[in-house]
């Protein structure tokens, strides 16, 4: 793209965070001891989450890739949004509750709205490596995506890992990818804060000392299983969820705040495996050799770098994200140098940034104008 200028931060404006509101109901034992065997037993029928209709128009192996038909007319002007989840996130993130799903939003836009769902791997997928993502599902995906809606020129809507397989596919060489969403998106895996940053050390000395690397050892080792994904995201953040549950517990007679619970333990009580490949390029490429920082992707040999995306961008950061800090995420700026680059700094965390109670107001409007521009 002729004509880039370089990415400038924007502060987001909005402060706090929005909160439910619930009727007040009376105290009673079996109000309480209803909602706690609800919760307890049959969680599933409290959800909110999951209830904008979508169909499955293509599959290859695990993953399948939704379309998600519109509302009401969709407008000729707008091209196809292809939602890009991370791995080992299920797919209720993206339609947590009927008044906070992005796919919701999007689709009233006016948008052709898809996803790719990376599906659950087991550790008959140890062979998956993140280049399996990058050059044979994205490719097949979006090769779908084309033929269904007609339209070549898409927009790439990431989402944390799922940031990076979007911006390293589109330096890979996709012509047509008009413009990318970036919520959180990782880059400098050794910035400040990061909690990870400490592993690269004692790795990179082993490596050297020993000619050990974690490609030496069986795949299907490094295979890492869903509720142990989810014990890790939690205890990124352990205060907030001890409040929650201690909330929880507090407010037992209130079955709308219980359903709420129940909703958002939907997404976090229910991660999904990283293939044992994918967990050693992360562990070798992102955390150890810090490759993105480099401006290289995290595929062996590949001559692409992140210089080479010529499109348009926008970034999200959450002010306090602790598991993709802000100078984690800042990096990508000056290594997309040919981008036009557009990035705003929002108060919240990783997962409020992309469905927390204040994302529907002063988030997702702020991208909805973004990519309505000209």
């Amino acid at each position: 793209m002729n004509g880039a200028r370089p990415c400038a931060a924007r502060l987001s404006s909005f402060n706090g965070t929005a909160t439910m509101t619930t009727h007040s109901v009376r105290r009673t034992p079996s109000r309480v001891l209803r909602n706690l065997h609800d919760r307890i037993r049959i969680p599933q029928q409290l959800s909110r989450a999951g209830q904008t209709p979508f169909e499955v128009i293509a599959e290859d192996e695990i993953v399948s890739l939704r379309h998600y038909p519109p509302a009401g007319p969709v407008r000729a002007d707008r091209q196809p949004i292809v939602i890009v989840p991370p791995l080992a996130v299920n797919m209720l993130i993206y339609d947590l509750f009927p008044e906070r799903s992005l796919v919701t939003f999007l689709r009233d836009q006016g948008y052709p709205l898809y996803l790719i769902d990376w599906g659950r791997p087991t550790r008959r997928h140890a062979h998956y490596r993140l280049a399996t993502y990058l050059t044979r599902f994205m490719p097949e995906m979006l090769r779908k995506v084309r033929a269904h809606s007609g339209h070549r020129r898409l927009t790439l809507h990431g989402w944390s890992l799922g940031a990076m397989l979007s911006y390293a596919y589109t330096a890979l060489g996709d012509p047509d990818i008009d413009r990318l969403v970036l919520l959180g998106p990782p880059c400098d895996y050794h910035a400040k804060g990061m909690q990870n940053r400490r592993l690269a050390a004692p790795l990179k000395t082993l490596q050297n000392t020993t000619g050990w690397g974690v490609h030496r050892s069986p795949r299907v080792l490094w295979h890492v299983p869903g509720w142990a994904n989810a014990l890790g995201f939690k205890l990124m953040s352990p205060g907030t969820t001890l409040r929650g549950y201690t909330q929880l517990l507090r407010r037992l007679d209130d079955r709308e705040f219980v359903a709420a619970h129940a909703t958002n333990a939907a997404f976090l009580d229910d991660m999904v495996a990283y293939p044992g490949g994918v967990m050693q390029d992360i562990v070798q490429y992102l955390v150890t050799d810090n490759v993105l920082a480099h401006g290289r992707l995290p595929i062996h040999g590949s001559p692409a770098r992140l210089a080479d995306i010529r499109t348009r961008v926008l970034m999200v950061i959450g002010d306090k994200d602790p598991i993709i800090t802000p100078q984690a995420s800042r990096r990508l700026i000056e290594l997309m140098a040919h981008a036009d680059c557009e990035m705003i700094e929002v108060p919240g965390g990783h997962m409020s940034i992309v469905s927390g109670s204040a994302a529907p107001t002063e988030i997702w409007p702020r991208v909805a104008a973004w990519l309505a521009a000209d």
